[in-house]
């Protein structure tokens, strides 16, 4: 099923990208979100691990995923912990709630999953609809370097009973002028020397200049726009395969 985040790309991510798990986000949102006492909302929740660590530090935050199968992840890994936030399947550009939030987070690049552009506007303007007045989104992009086309990678993980999930990347496209690429990723669940399930991802990936994101954010009408390379508040990029976060205002 060419789509993304299913059943086993789901499962992967959970034991990839665990619970307790930090790039240094998850202390750098912690901080920079001290002083919200109200709603948070984390679109892209994934399985919980920002999610789960702001939740246990007395943050009040729902999640939104449009994976049916990283959901049921998320509310096994709260379950496990004590906690039932409330999440939702929905996309970033189309969900609607009848409240607005102190705070939208999107870390880790999960963002650029909406490749087309029309898509970016309207999830940015979306946030900005369902953020109160002073409330802040806080946004993580990366940069692409490697745009090697049918270059093939291959990862390996071992899951709790034995299985083994492989997962061989390439980028099969790269659209310079829409500044996309898709990649292609097959995963496969050995067991005991057999296969027992395989899926075929389509994976879908938005690149945006440093300063080309902030003037779309000032666009869609957010304002007091801070950037910061590798979770350093306020310190501006200055190398590509740094990881870029946005923090801007609303004032309605």
């Amino acid at each position: 099923m060419l789509s993304y985040y299913n059943k086993l790309s789901s499962e992967v991510y959970d034991m990839d990208k665990y619970i307790g798990h930090s790039f240094g986000d998850v202390e750098f949102y912690s901080n920079r979100l001290a002083s919200c006492s109200g709603n948070i909302l984390e679109p892209g929740v994934g399985t919980g691990r920002i999610l789960i660590p702001l939740l246990e530090r007395g943050f009040k935050v729902d999640g939104l995923d449009v994976s049916t199968e990283m959901l049921e992840i998320c509310r096994t890994n709260c379950e496990k912990r004590g906690f039932n936030p409330k999440l939702f399947e929905g996309k970033m550009e189309l969900f609607s709630f009848d409240k607005n939030f102190e705070a939208i987070i999107v870390p880790t690049g999960t963002f650029l999953l909406l490749h087309r552009r029309e898509d970016s506007i309207k999830a940015l303007k979306n946030f900005r609809h369902h953020l109160s007045n002073g409330g802040r989104l806080m946004i993580d992009i990366f940069l692409q370097t490697d745009f090697s086309i049918d270059k093939v990678t291959t990862r390996t993980w071992e899951s709790m009973n034995g299985d083994i999930i492989t997962l061989e990347n390439k980028i099969v496209e790269v659209d310079y002028i829409n500044q996309h690429t898709i990649s292609h990723n097959r995963y496969e669940k050995w067991r005991n020397g057999t296969l027992i399930q395989t899926e075929l991802e389509r994976f879908p990936l938005r690149w945006y200049g440093i300063e080309e994101f902030k003037m779309l954010l000032e666009q869609v009408g957010f304002e007091d726009i801070v950037i910061s390379a590798d979770y350093e508040y306020g310190q501006y990029p200055t190398k590509s395969n740094q990881t870029i976060t946005y923090e801007a205002v609303v004032k309605k």
